[in-house]
């Protein structure tokens, strides 16, 4: 089984590696000189996204879109993925994180424009989309839309419910005492009562949870840091300076040069916010919208808040905290959740209460959204016959990830995910012409 993993985190590293970032990152220099820097346009969006009226043929409104897609993409990778990336890439790698966001935008707003102009209706009359039907209408190649459906089943059921039903579980143990069984069962029930009602039962629920949950972490951490408000100013310059110049080795710290901040800014950035991964369209397709441009534009904000805020946030916190140069008892640099746990311990009982909620509503979130994502892969593959049988197996997942122990499976999913960008990708570069085209159409349109 170790060489099993070993194996699998070579393989994700490979998949993960300079090649898919600078593609990554190339296709959001690319899409956002395409479409005219269609981040001007971010204000005119975030009005739209808060609109729960119905305008054209869909599933749900095009605020339950964004937020079962917000459900999906903040995660961890929002709290214990950026202190990932700044302990081993150093406050620098906070900004390269915040302008891999502020890019990406334009990558989420032109997936979901090929998804709704692409979508269908399916024969139980809900709307199907994503890269799947972009690449197989829009690009009449249908092998390669089969082969992003493939890689989509397969990670959903890795990254979007077991390895996160295993973290809440985990957490819990950890900090309350509580059997995997019992959080586990407990999971499951309330998965299963969301799941099994389908698109509008999971977007329900999700704009009740996302706001709920972005809102009380991003408040948590403008508490903590009015707390240290003397120093905010020397931690924005450090993130800024470091982030061109690196930064020198401060106590454990073992020191990070300009070249992995970058690295681990971009890479983490990417990972979170899931721009140019195709998984966030998938949803944008089930939106009432009027024209692809209209959803496009509220699911561009999906980007601005999980990177360009919320990790924003978590990142100032534990460069403020200071934590991030900090060791533990047996001399070691901080990382991962025990950087973050150590940066929320500064306001005291309410820290770790924020970090605590933060974790649980993200990760139980991901479990609802990515469920839809790989639904609609799986109906892809196989038909509307699999719908049922999928959410069954899924919610049952959830329990199989709660008591058990997943590393290769984290490992496999995180392959997986990485490859269902290179087909998402070769649409949004093929197809560029028909994004701008339906850019330049409705992007000035009225609200």
């Amino acid at each position: 089984m170790q060489g099993l993993e070993s194996l699998l985190d070579r393989v994700s590293g490979w998949v993960w590696g300079p090649p898919l970032l600078i593609l990554l990152c190339g296709t959001h220099l690319f899409l956002t000189v395409r479409t005219g820097f269609i981040q001007r346009h971010l204000l005119k969006a975030i009005r739209l996204s808060f609109s729960r009226k119905s305008e054209g043929e869909g599933d749900i409104s095009q605020f339950g879109a964004l937020m079962t897609a917000l459900a999906a993409t903040i995660g961890t990778g929002n709290i214990v993925g950026v202190a990932t990336a700044v302990a081993a890439g150093g406050p620098g790698a906070v900004l390269w994180m915040w302008l891999t966001g502020v890019f990406g935008i334009a990558t989420k707003y032109s997936e979901a424009v090929l998804a709704v102009k692409y979508r269908i209706t399916t024969p139980t009359g809900e709307m199907a989309g994503g890269p799947m039907y972009a690449l197989e209408r829009g690009m009449n190649a249908r092998w390669l839309a089969l082969v992003f459906a493939a890689f989509t089943a397969l990670a959903a059921f890795g990254i979007g419910d077991m390895v996160q039903a295993n973290s809440i579980a985990s957490m819990l143990k950890e900090s309350l005492g509580l059997s995997p069984w019992v959080s586990g069962l407990v999971m499951t029930l309330a998965a299963g009562f969301v799941i099994l009602g389908g698109i509008k039962s999971i977007a329900s629920a999700c704009e009740k949870l996302v706001p709920f949950m972005a809102v009380f972490y991003v408040l948590g951490c403008l508490v903590l840091l009015a707390m240290g408000w003397k120093t905010v100013p020397e931690s924005l310059s450090l993130i800024i300076s470091s982030a061109f110049t690196g930064q020198a080795a401060v106590g454990g710290f073992l020191g990070a040069g300009a070249k992995e901040a970058l690295r681990y800014g971009v890479a983490r950035g990417l990972f979170s916010n899931e721009s140019g991964l195709g998984s966030a369209p998938i949803v944008a397709a089930a939106a009432q919208t009027r024209n692809p441009v209209r959803q496009a534009l509220v699911s561009s904000t999906g980007t601005f808040w999980d990177t360009v805020v919320v990790c924003l946030m978590t990142g100032v916190v534990i460069v403020n905290s200071g934590q991030w140069a900090a060791t533990d008892a047996a001399g070691r640099a901080l990382r991962g959740a025990a950087l973050t746990k150590a940066a929320f311990a500064g306001l005291h009982g309410a820290g770790p209460l924020i970090l605590g909620v933060g974790l649980f509503t993200f990760v139980f979130s991901t479990i609802l959204g990515w469920e839809y994502y790989g639904e609609k892969a799986a109906e892809y593959l196989f038909g509307t016959r699999i719908v049922r049988p999928y959410r069954v197996a899924w919610v049952l997942a959830v329990m199989v990830g709660s008591v058990a122990s997943l590393p290769a499976v984290w490992a496999f999913s995180d392959i997986m995910n990485g490859l269902m960008a290179v087909p998402n990708l070769v649409s949004l570069i093929a197809l560029s012409g028909v994004i701008a085209a339906e850019t330049r159409l409705h992007a000035e349109e009225p609200d």
